[in-house]
């Protein structure tokens, strides 16, 4: 196999391998699940309201960075966990800072959200 055919087979196990991770997100995290009906619902108003464009790329942006951080969020407390199980300062510190981000991408959504739609639902 030459060295373009590993690398293509490689890419291709990453992609399964991502993909595999995302539905285990889905299927196992009550906080994505959540995230993933407001996307659901804000993509349909966004078609009820025929939003822009431009306004599309903002609300797809802003629905995958909230739910990118979270999966993120998820992979530190897990890691946290596994590492040390017991309570501790540091892995407190560590899960607050990583929750904290995703407070951050969802306070940002809801600017853009609001930006998008205050002005259709007016």
């Amino acid at each position: 196999m030459s060295k373009f055919s590993k690398f293509i087979v490689g890419r291709i196990q990453g992609c399964g391998y991502a993909l595999k991770g995302a539905f285990i997100l889905i299927k196992t995290e009550p906080s994505i699940q959540v995230q993933a009906v407001i996307a659901i619902i804000m993509t349909a108003l966004g078609f009820y309201v025929n939003i822009t464009s431009t306004e599309w790329i903002l609300q797809t942006f802003a629905i995958g960075l909230v739910m990118s951080i979270e999966g993120l969020n998820t992979s530190v407390e897990a890691i946290a966990d596994f590492i040390h199980p017991d309570f501790h300062n540091k892995i407190g510190f560590i899960k607050d800072i990583a929750a904290g981000a995703v407070f951050i991408a969802a306070i940002t959504a809801v600017v853009i959200g609001s930006i998008i739609y205050i002005p259709y639902l007016l």
